[in-house]
């Protein structure tokens, strides 16, 4: 499935669909800086989208246009958008078509993409006299919709959407171990060939060489250190959304992997060293048996 029909298949999902509030029905002004008043009240509709290993953002060919925004941050018909390197973008108030569109144009730039990227939608609600923070519906507050909101909420979306694909990731490679694991205990042996053997600790390696990036994905945003006044919201939604705590279980997880891939390579030495000392003892036997029918025929 190409990006631009998961994005078309997405249209069906009606979670957010309904009466519209004024700040839905126009995506431009729902992030439009607040009234002097501070009564703006609205709600923005959030996408958040892994589309791969890596997103290549000069070859996007947008990096000229926001060279001073970091994370790249784009006007994308009537709505915003923002960009990662690790492989997720986060629109805000996008139209479908419009984000299908910016999708296929950046079909190039993503490195390994997934055949069905990964999805996440969000609602914003703005409303100046709440406490910004995350509802029980899952619903972010914000006071205004500034654009160095949107970014700073885009962090905290972008994170999210990357740490949910590796706890799928590593919770498929559990699965793949668990037989390993189950066959030692009950057999104290596996009787896996060593070619089988080797995929499952190279899938395993693999898997460890691009969460590398997640690394990247948990620190402290650049965004922070300019706008230091956004750190309460961010750290509030890193909170909410438990970034560090799934970072840390993740971590905790590669090294239990990391353990099993040692064990793994452990028995595979060691399979074939029995069996280079089997092949010893045999030549050591022919050998043997050589001589013998050497002394007997000169006899």
């Amino acid at each position: 499935m190409s990006i631009r029909d998961t994005v078309r298949a997405g249209q069906a999902d009606d979670r957010f669909r309904g009466p519209a509030s004024p700040g839905a029905q126009d995506a431009s002004a729902a992030v439009r800086e607040p009234t002097p008043e501070g009564e703006e009240k609205g709600e923005i509709l959030v996408r958040a989208l892994l589309l791969g290993e890596r997103l290549d953002t000069r070859a996007s060919g947008l990096a000229e246009e926001t060279a001073l925004l970091l994370p790249m941050t784009v006007r994308v018909g009537g709505g915003w958008v923002v960009l990662f390197r690790y492989g997720v973008i986060v629109s805000f108030g996008l139209p479908r078509p419009a984000e299908g569109a910016f999708l296929a144009s950046l079909a190039h730039a993503v490195s390994e993409p997934l055949a069905a990227p990964e999805c996440e939608d969000v609602r914003i609600l703005v409303d100046a006299a709440s406490e910004e923070t995350l509802n029980a519906a899952g619903d972010i507050i914000v006071r205004q919709a500034s654009i160095d909101r949107l970014r700073a909420i885009a962090e905290v979306l972008a994170r999210n959407a990357l740490l949910s694909h590796h706890e799928a990731t590593i919770a498929q490679l559990f699965d793949r171990v668990e037989p390993l694991a189950i066959a030692l205990r009950r057999e104290g042996r596996i009787g896996w060939r060593d070619r089988d053997l080797l995929r499952q600790i190279g899938d395993v390696l693999f898997t460890q060489h691009k969460m590398v990036g997640r690394a990247e994905a948990m620190e402290k945003p650049e965004l922070l250190w300019e706008f230091p006044e956004l750190e309460r919201l961010y750290v509030r939604l890193e909170a909410e959304y438990e970034l560090r705590d799934r970072a840390r279980a993740l971590d905790a997880k590669l090294g239990l992997l990391s353990r099993s891939c040692e064990t793994l390579i452990g028995l595979v030495q060691a399979r074939r060293s029995l069996r280079v000392e089997w092949y010893v003892v045999l030549l050591i036997v022919a050998e043997l048996c050589l001589s013998i029918f050497a002394l007997l025929q000169a006899g």
